[in-house]
């Protein structure tokens, strides 16, 4: 079935004095290959005034390109390069890409079909960003649990909004978690029982009206989501104004992006939400957040989970992390698992009403990634997940025992304790698209 999905809108451009053969016969691959996910506007020459697009692309690369370096300094758009009839650029392109890369103009080039995807639905994802909004759920951040820990967070601060918005163009709207609360508690718990009813949910020494309240919250939640198409990612003030509502949102987070792709920002992280957004969307990654406790740390890491020790490791105990949130390893949508369970709460700072997903993902490759408060640069490192570590009586009953390659290094380099999570190696293609949205890799 054809995507629905808009697609972004990419020049072809040629050099003066003008089009031949081979550049017509490479634009028509071009469209054969990715007219599915790439709209061609009719070409222009290289100079020219460009049309409103997200991208421009080379089908040809010619000796003339050396001579025309302002030219190329004076696009302002990604710079793709597919020259091949293969779908890719072709190997006699290096010299004038290495050229242009020194000159400080970087371009795009895909080694394969399947990256040039890639970036394409980044380019995509890259246009979808200047009309969407996030929605979070907040009063007084900072002034409720934990206050001494919370009002230390960036991405409350009105300066990481604007920040957000004029580099991105999205739009963060802020409502009441209070009143969010009060309509959540109003609905009738007969509504909850028929909305789970072909969910399958499964649950672990949880009451019903533990399970009634989550399904309300979901319900409460769906209810705003459906009423504005333009939100495309959510989150909650959840633990620090975790007095305004009997519940916790772990099980509206899974259901919606089950349901229709939902980014979710567990306590109201809107600069984690904008980095899941980005990756999940532009490559499909299974990215989910969760705080990192690196055991370079030592007691102030062990403290706030209220252990006594890290769990032992075959390595260098330096170069290890243990992964969790809320007692156990991240809040991980069912369809990322092998193992989920919707349990009871862990953290005394939420309503003993409230919820908890312990779940677990594959043991083996492991890409941990987080944007800086500049948004400019992004920390990518991978690693290993070993396996798990269990903590009966602490704020880590499940944690996730992860290696990196410098665990020193890689402390040198964290921008918060709320890091991204994804299954697999992921660190190329994150490269690859990265300069897409303005970014530098800083490899960790």
């Amino acid at each position: 079935m054809p995507s629905t999905e808009p697609k972004p809108q990419i020049v072809p451009l040629f050099f003066q004095p003008g089009r031949d053969d081979g550049f017509d016969r490479q634009l028509v691959i071009l469209r054969e290959l990715f007219g599915d996910v790439a709209d061609f506007l009719p070409p222009v020459a290289l100079g020219e005034s460009l049309p409103a697009a997200d991208a421009v692309v080379f089908p040809q690369l010619l000796g003339e390109g050396y001579r025309c370096l302002a030219a190329f300094k004076a696009i302002t758009l990604p710079i793709l390069i597919i020259t091949s009839e293969f779908g890719t650029f072709s190997m006699w392109d290096w010299e004038l890409m290495t050229y242009l890369r020194e000159a400080g103009v970087p371009t795009l080039a895909p080694r394969s079909p399947a990256q040039a995807r890639k970036m394409f639905s980044a380019l995509r994802v890259r246009a979808e960003l200047r009309g969407t909004k996030f929605l979070v759920y907040q009063d007084n951040p900072g002034e409720g649990q934990q206050a001494p820990i919370f009002k230390r967070f960036y991405w409350w601060e009105s300066e990481a909004v604007q920040r957000m918005t004029d580099r991105f163009g999205i739009r963060i709207e802020k409502r009441s978690f209070k009143e969010l609360g009060e309509r959540s508690r109003s609905l009738p718990d007969a509504d909850a029982v028929e909305a789970r009813r072909s969910w399958g949910v499964p649950t672990e020494d949880l009451s019903d009206r533990a399970l009634n309240s989550a399904t309300k919250l979901y319900l409460a939640v769906k209810r705003d989501l459906d009423a504005d198409r333009s939100i495309r990612a959510v989150g909650i003030n959840c633990l620090n104004e975790s007095h305004f509502c009997d519940s916790t949102p772990c099980l509206a987070w899974n259901r919606l992006h089950l349901e229709g792709g939902f980014i979710w920002g567990c306590e109201g992280d809107v600069i984690s939400m904008l980095n899941q957004y980005i990756l999940n969307k532009s490559l499909g990654a299974p990215a989910f957040m969760t705080n990192l406790y690196p055991f370079l740390m030592g007691d102030a890491a062990l403290r706030h989970e209220r252990m006594t020790a890290f769990p032992p490791v075959k390595g260098n105990p330096d170069d290890y992390i243990l992964v969790a949130h809320c007692g156990y390893t991240g809040l991980i949508p069912q369809s990322y698992a092998t193992e989920w369970n919707l349990k009871k709460k862990v953290l005394r700072i939420v309503d003993e009403n409230a919820v908890a997903i312990d779940a677990r993902i594959p043991e083996g490759p492991l890409t941990l990634a987080k944007i800086h408060s500049d948004f400019s640069t992004m920390t990518v490192a991978e690693g290993e997940l070993e396996g798990y570590s269990q903590q009966p009586g602490t704020d880590c009953l499940t944690g996730g025992v992860v290696r990196v390659k410098d665990g020193k290094k890689l402390l040198s380099r964290l921008a918060s304790h709320h890091f991204l999570l994804m299954h697999g190696h992921y660190g190329s293609d994150i490269g690859e698209i990265a300069p897409i949205f303005g970014l530098r890799i800083d490899e960790a």
